[in-house]
């Protein structure tokens, strides 16, 4: 039974983030951006800790994009009330290389989101 409910966490788990990368993904089709609230409510996070587990997924995200060598879609992801990705967006992309300066983050979001919706 153990093994049952742990496949069932997992398989959830999946699910949301595959709800979340279509949730991403459409926002930067249609050059907008999203705040976490609303892509942890289109991507069905379960609680507790929503945020906190988007934000983790994100950063996933984020080194794959580095790695890649793509336009960090996780630019597209803002924090209502700064109207700009959280302060560990920019930790995270300090990490992965892709931000030099961490006091540069004002101009470095506007160039990262500049190149994300350039994409097609």
């Amino acid at each position: 039974m153990t093994n049952k409910i742990h496949h069932n966490t997992q398989h959830s788990q999946s699910d949301w983030q595959h709800r979340a990368l279509i949730a991403v993904e459409s926002t930067i089709a249609a050059k907008r951006q999203i705040t976490y609230q609303a892509l942890a409510e289109a991507a069905k996070i379960p609680p507790p800790h929503r945020i906190n587990k988007l934000t983790t997924w994100l950063e996933i995200l984020i080194a794959e994009d580095a790695q890649a060598g793509r336009p960090v879609r996780a630019a597209c992801v803002v924090s209502k009330v700064r109207g700009m990705p959280a302060p560990g967006f920019f930790t995270c992309c300090h990490t992965h290389g892709l931000l030099a300066e961490k006091s540069d983050t004002e101009s470095f979001y506007l160039r990262t989101l500049t190149a994300l919706m350039a994409t097609d």
